[in-house]
């Protein structure tokens, strides 16, 4: 009864502020959307105007009275200020060019760092000169603004090289060795023996074995020092396993190379084979399955061949292990399916069973029993 009685009265109201003239739907359509705006601003704290509606209230703002202002959304004083910046962009004019010197290159800044810090002896004009030598010019002191800027100090540096850098430049003539094994697809145990270089990161796959010996693993380390991959090595890291006997270690003394044996249960001593173990397991073994143990060699050749040659490693600066030489033109390769290749006098593979041959050095070397018979050798043509 109470909302009826107050529908009444304003009905009442409406009627008699509109008038009896022609205007009157008008006055009340204008008063009914004053009264909308104002339940749109009790819900809405800050409405999302776009540029053009920006311009157009600020443009309608010139066109009403002060005292009508109150229709829209926003106050006068955001009214003003819209109106400040469209003519403060009205006569605001660009600018052609940027003044003063312009910028170094990113290229040249980050060669100018890389100098820097690679040779800790040289000083701003050293850098300026080796530039000179590739065609380049820049100032003295925009060399040491630079340097400033990336945290190099003045040379010669006193405080010595860092860790990083001390540990990498020790780190050419390391090996390190180990085992990782691999489950075949009728639940056999292959045993896989690797060799990887700490400074390079270059692998060196030396066999896969089902039943590994310490006999097995010397001829391994022979097999290395006979292809003549032994010739730099000053220390070997191996871990305590039995199958690493004193006659192992002894074909790397021969080399001159000392042999350092991790503490036990410390596999984090032996980090660089242990992340390669892991980096094979992910990328190659746990993706393939193994039929046998030829199957293996030949899956972890080419896995070692990609690793080595084409891989990005982390730890080189996203660079490769090494580049393999192309062959030169004073060789060919043969293989034992084609008899008329092979050199007269050679034994026949079927006598050394599953041994193949190499030739190193001009001298043929028996490779050890997991290499087949297919194994493709490169003799000179003088030795044809």
């Amino acid at each position: 009864m109470l909302f009826f009685l107050l529908y009444a009265v304003v009905r009442r109201w409406l009627r008699v502020a509109g008038g009896r003239s022609s205007e009157r739907p008008l006055e009340i359509e204008n008063a009914l959307l004053r009264h909308q705006l104002a339940v749109l601003r009790r819900r809405v704290k800050r409405p999302r105007l776009r540029r053009l509606d920006r311009v157009l209230m600020a443009a309608a703002s010139r066109l009403l009275p002060r005292e009508r202002w109150s229709s829209f959304l926003v106050a006068p004083q955001t009214l003003l200020r819209w109106h400040r910046e469209l003519v403060r962009r009205k006569w605001t004019y660009r600018r052609k060019s940027v003044p003063g010197r312009p910028p170094i290159d990113a290229d040249l800044r980050d060669l100018v760092i890389r100098l820097g810090r690679e040779n800790s002896k040289w000083g701003c004009v050293r850098i300026q000169g080796e530039l000179r030598k590739l065609g380049i010019r820049i100032g003295a002191t925009t060399i040491r603004s630079i340097l400033r800027r990336a945290g190099i100090g003045p040379a010669p540096r006193r405080d010595g090289p860092t860790w990083t850098e001390f540990l990498r430049s020790q780190a050419e003539g390391i090996w390190a060795c180990d085992f990782f094994t691999v489950e075949t697809a009728w639940l056999r145990t292959l045993y896989v023996l690797f060799f990887i270089e700490l400074g390079s990161r270059r692998v060196h796959l030396t066999g896969v074995t089902a039943h590994p010996d310490s006999a097995w693993v010397t001829q391994q380390g022979r097999n290395l020092a006979i292809a003549g991959e032994l010739d730099n090595v000053r220390y070997l890291v191996r871990d305590r396993d039995s199958k690493f006997t004193t006659s192992f270690d002894d074909v790397f003394r021969a080399e001159e190379a000392t042999v350092i044996r991790t503490p036990i249960r410390a596999p984090r001593a032996n980090a660089f084979a242990e992340r390669f173990v892991r980096t094979v397991r992910a990328e190659c073994t746990d993706r393939t399955l193994v039929l046998s143990q030829r199957h293996l060699q030949r899956v972890l050749r080419r896995y070692v061949h990609h690793y080595n040659i084409e891989r990005p490693h982390r730890g080189l600066q996203l660079e490769t292990a090494d580049r393999q030489p192309e062959p030169s033109a004073d060789c060919r390769t043969i293989s034992w399916a084609d008899p008329s290749s092979r050199r007269s006098g050679w034994p026949d593979p079927r006598v050394l069973g599953e041994r193949g041959l190499m030739l190193i050095g001009g001298d043929v070397t028996v490779l050890d029993d997991n290499w087949s018979p297919e194994t493709l050798g490169r003799i000179d043509h003088d030795h044809a």
